[in-house]
């Protein structure tokens, strides 16, 4: 009976060990998705925890300054500066006015930290009527 005693108790550590890991790795990779407006409504508890905040890119604003790209993004008259470092290479969706959704962490300055970025395609993508013909550019 002592034998099955020791399994059992390892057994638990290991179980008790594998399900703190996954629950601690479910925490670090949850981000909750704001917009610029909820992001600014936060205050302090935006500072906290992990976000993805959307907006659109402000024209202009989109600086490459080594492995660091400085912009920012705009939602109904509020700006957001975003500093983004990441290990991914940016979208090629990723231009001025386009809308942009940031991943990572705003610190106290002000700043969001964006760790991954994600841009939706500025254009629209239409059906081609029946019929229709793609019209040359010459």
């Amino acid at each position: 009976m002592k034998g099955k005693g020791k399994f059992v108790v390892g057994a638990v550590i290991i179980v008790a060990a594998v399900a703190w890991l996954a629950f601690s790795g479910f925490n670090e990779s949850k981000a909750y998705y704001k917009t610029v407006d909820e992001l600014m409504a936060m205050k302090d508890q935006a500072h906290n925890v992990r976000l993805k905040v959307a907006g659109d890119v402000v024209k202009g604003s989109i600086e490459r300054q080594g492995r660091m790209v400085r912009f920012r993004i705009e939602q109904k008259g509020i700006v957001v500066p975003v500093n983004y470092v990441g290990d991914e290479t940016l979208p090629d969706t990723f231009v001025d006015g386009v809308q942009a959704v940031v991943e990572g962490k705003y610190d106290r300055s002000g700043v969001f930290q964006a760790d991954k970025i994600q841009a939706k395609c500025a254009s629209k993508y239409q059906a081609k009527q029946k019929g229709a013909t793609p019209q040359s550019k010459t």
